[in-house]
């Protein structure tokens, strides 16, 4: 069992992961399947997004951080956590847009974060 299986449970599911931000590199998985999602690619692209963010939140001189990222899709909704406790490392989650509930999926995956012991 991996220590982001309970992403399983939020509605819509269809891969999530855990990911190093300094490397890229994926910790934990769950889900994506074959010809669905491919997580390792999903957890290099997205460390490459939440580091420009970071950058660009640098640039503006914004004095705060990043709660979670939002991307929307024709079909698909991505969500992307750093961890409050850990920043160095975050959690993605893919859902399909039919079936998920965005709201519910942001207050499951905070939750989630929350019981995460690294």
């Amino acid at each position: 069992m991996s220590i982001i299986s309970e992403t399983t449970s939020i509605a819509g599911f269809i891969g999530a992961c855990l990911v190093d931000t300094e490397s890229g590199l994926m910790l934990a998985s769950e889900g994506g399947g074959k010809g669905k999602l491919d997580l390792d690619a999903a957890a290099a692209m997205n460390t490459a997004f939440v580091k420009a963010k970071r950058q660009a939140m640098e640039v503006l001189q914004l004095n705060t951080y990043i709660e979670d990222i939002l991307i929307t899709l024709g079909t698909q909704i991505h969500l992307i956590r750093p961890l409050e406790k850990n920043q160095s490392m975050f959690i993605y989650v893919a859902l399909n847009r039919a079936d998920a509930n965005l709201g519910m999926a942001r207050i499951q995956l905070k939750t989630i974060e929350s019981k995460l012991e690294l």
